[in-house]
C-alpha cells in the first residue's frame, strides 16, 4: 500500500511517521542560523537537495563548501550534495536551512560531490492542461557523470489548475524496457502556501485520493499515481526513484494512455 501523510517541520531531521518503501528513505531537515546536523551514511547513499537557505557541508573530512541560495524552492534551481556510503556526513546552517535528504541502499564507492543549479537540466513535460515544469537532478538525461547506485532524483511544478504526472503511470515490476521497477516518493510545497492540490494513487485492491499541501508527502512503492493544482495555486513535489537498476521505464493506465499521444499535437497548435 502507498502512505501520504504530514511530515512534521520541527527543528532537526524530520521523518514521516511511516514509510511502506523497502529501499527509499527520506528526511526533512530544518536548521537555524548556526546549528549543525551529523549523521553516518552506513549503507546508504543520500542525496541533499536544498530547499531553501544555505549550509556549510563536510562529506568524509571533506569540505565541500556552502551549499545552497535560493530562498524556497518556488525560486530557482536547487543546489544538491550526493553523498555516498560509508560517509560522516556535517552540515552547518547559513541562516534558515531547508533540505530535503533522500536515501537508498547503495554499495558505491565514488566520491562526494556537489550538483549547482546549472547542472539542474529543466524544461517542460506534458502540454496543455496537463503541462508541467520540471528540474532533473540527478538523472542519466545529460548526467552521465554524476554516479550514483539507485538514486534518481528531480523536482516538479505544477501550474494554476493543471495535472502533473499525467497520464498516470506505474513502474512496479522489471519488464525492460517496457518497465523498471522503482519505488517512488512525492514530498509537495504550495505556492501560495494556503492552497492545496490533489493527487490520486490507485492499483487493484486501491484507490484513494489525498489533499496536497505544504510538506506533505506521498511514499508509493508501487500503483498508478497522479497530481493536480487547485486553480490559482502552484504544487511543488520533490521526485525520488529508487529500484534495481538507473533506467527509467514506466507504464501509463491503459485507459487513458491516449492523452500521451496528443502532445505532439497540441503542442503544434500552440498548447
Amino acid at each position: 500500500m502507498a502512505y501520504f501523510e504530514v511530515v512534521p517541520a520541527g527543528p532537526g531531521l524530520n521523518r514521516p511517521p511511516a514509510n511502506p518503501c523497502r529501499l527509499l528513505d527520506f528526511g526533512y531537515l530544518v536548521l537555524a542560523d548556526g546549528e549543525r546536523y551529523e549523521a553516518d551514511t552506513g549503507e546508504r547513499e543520500v542525496l541533499a537537495v536544498l530547499l531553501g537557505g544555505a549550509g556549510a557541508f563536510t562529506v568524509g573530512g571533506r569540505d565541500l563548501g556552502r551549499i545552497g541560495a535560493r530562498p524556497n524552492v518556488f525560486s530557482g534551481k536547487p543546489h544538491s550534495a550526493y553523498i555516498p556510503c560509508g560517509m560522516h556526513l556535517a552540515i552547518t546552517a547559513h541562516g534558515r536551512l531547508e533540505a530535503a535528504l533522500v536515501s537508498a541502499p547503495s554499495d558505491l564507492n565514488t566520491e562526494p560531490y556537489v550538483i549547482p543549479p546549472e547542472r539542474v537540466t529543466s524544461g517542460t513535460w506534458g502540454a496543455a492542461n496537463f503541462a508541467r515544469g520540471y528540474h532533473q537532478i540527478l538523472t542519466l538525461a545529460g548526467q552521465p557523470d554524476l554516479p550514483a547506485r539507485r538514486l534518481i532524483v528531480g523536482e516538479t511544478f505544477t501550474p494554476s489548475g493543471n495535472w502533473s504526472t499525467y497520464p498516470p503511470h506505474r513502474h512496479e515490476r522489471d519488464d525492460l524496457p517496457r518497465e523498471a521497477y522503482h519505488e517512488e516518493l512525492y514530498f509537495f510545497k504550495v505556492s501560495p502556501p494556503d492552497g492545496f492540490g490533489l493527487t490520486r494513487h490507485y492499483t487493484a485492491g486501491l484507490d484513494a485520493a489525498y489533499v496536497v499541501r505544504d510538506n506533505t508527502i506521498l511514499l508509493a512503492p508501487h500503483g498508478y499515481h497522479t497530481v493536480v493544482s487547485a486553480p490559482g495555486y502552484t504544487t511543488y513535489y520533490l521526485w525520488a526513484l529508487a529500484g534495481n537498476q538507473r533506467v527509467q521505464a514506466t507504464v501509463d493506465d491503459p485507459d487513458l494512455a491516449w492523452v500521451a499521444r496528443t502532445v505532439p499535437m497540441l503542442k503544434a497548435l500552440g498548447h
